[in-house]
């Protein structure tokens, strides 16, 4: 980790205790992980923040088994649960598709529109589910149809 500061280390046991606590958190109904998941009052964001929020929970993954859970899940609920906090407007989505003859899930945030910090855009194999958002008081069931088509319909 080098040299770091007392907030900084502070910080990223946050993020660590946070992200083994993701298995917890979602054994409850999305509706109340929504709730605890956004900030009362979001600080704003810098750039570098974001940035040392990445880094620190993608250490905690790397380096926090078995306290921690690799994969998808804890990555963007503890990415989001931290990003909020910091004033970044993201989305967390939860979608399903079929890999093979299986269905798999997969969790993944959205900024601007477009998948935030993922190695490929997932909305392609994965239709979305659900969504955890600010704006969105309550998690949206899509119906596969676009924006458009749904204010058509």
């Amino acid at each position: 980790m080098g040299k770091r500061s007392i907030p900084d280390v502070f910080l990223f046991f946050q993020v660590l205790l946070f992200a083994a606590a993701v298995p917890f958190l979602l054994r409850l109904k999305l509706s109340r992980v929504q709730t605890l998941l956004e900030p009362r009052v979001p600080s704003a964001a810098s750039r570098e923040r974001i940035d040392q929020i990445t880094e620190y929970v993608d250490m905690a993954i790397r380096n926090g088994r078995p306290l921690v859970r690799p994969g998808c899940l804890t990555r963007g609920v503890t990415r989001y649960y931290f990003f909020r906090r910091n004033g970044l407007d993201v989305s967390l989505c939860f979608g399903m598709g079929q890999d093979k003859e299986e269905f798999v899930g997969h969790c993944w945030l959205v900024k601007d529109g477009v998948p935030f910090l993922e190695p490929r855009d997932a909305r392609p194999l994965y239709a979305e589910m659900y969504r955890i958002s600010a704006t969105a008081h309550h998690g949206v069931m899509h119906s596969g149809k676009s924006e458009l088509e749904q204010s058509r319909s």
